[in-house]
């Protein structure tokens, strides 16, 4: 018998790992209309986004309050919220790069420095998160709630921190997008 039965699921978490932001990648840059759709730009998608951004940080907080709490089960509930919002996050940011130009920041000084920093921290750090919330989740999956704790102590700030910096990246850049 498999004493440790999350190893089973350590290939799958490397090939999303790795899949994943190779594909969001690659779909950043294909525009639907060079393929002859005739699409409109789904600018209404990044306010959309954000907001889902900014309730997933509230619901991950949320979420380590109530395992604190001893609410177990509400604490794999609002996880399960938290990974749902962060796909859906994942396809309408997808689907609005597919159909849109990308916006260029058009701030300047001090504040192009800082939107730039919180840029790439944010994407790095969206990256890192992915094997990161998976190995979390499956160790809770296998009932193994002692590396599960451990590894989510790593994986809160981060998945946090992408999913606030997400907000502050679309407030940042807003005033430039195009209509």
């Amino acid at each position: 018998m498999n004493k440790h039965p999350e190893k089973k699921y350590n290939t799958i978490i490397a090939i999303l790992s790795i899949a994943i932001p190779v594909v969001v990648a690659i779909l950043f840059k294909v525009k639907l209309r060079d393929f002859g759709f005739d699409v409109k730009p789904l600018s209404f998608l990044p306010p959309i986004y954000a907001t889902i951004n900014g309730i997933t940080a509230v619901v991950l907080v949320w979420a380590v309050i109530s395992i604190k709490n001893g609410k177990r089960k509400l604490h794999e509930n609002l996880m399960k919220t938290a990974i749902a919002l962060s796909v859906a996050f994942l396809g309408m940011y997808v689907a609005y790069h597919m159909t849109s130009e990308a916006t260029k920041y058009g701030g300047a000084g001090i504040m192009k420095g800082i939107y730039f920093f919180i840029l790439i921290t944010h994407i790095i750090l969206s990256v890192v998160t992915i094997p990161l919330v998976l190995v979390t989740y499956v160790r809770a999956l296998a009932e193994r709630f002692d590396r599960h704790k451990k590894i989510a102590k790593i994986t809160f700030p981060i998945w946090l921190y992408v999913a606030v910096t997400g907000v502050i990246v679309y407030l940042m850049i807003s005033p430039y997008y195009v209509n």
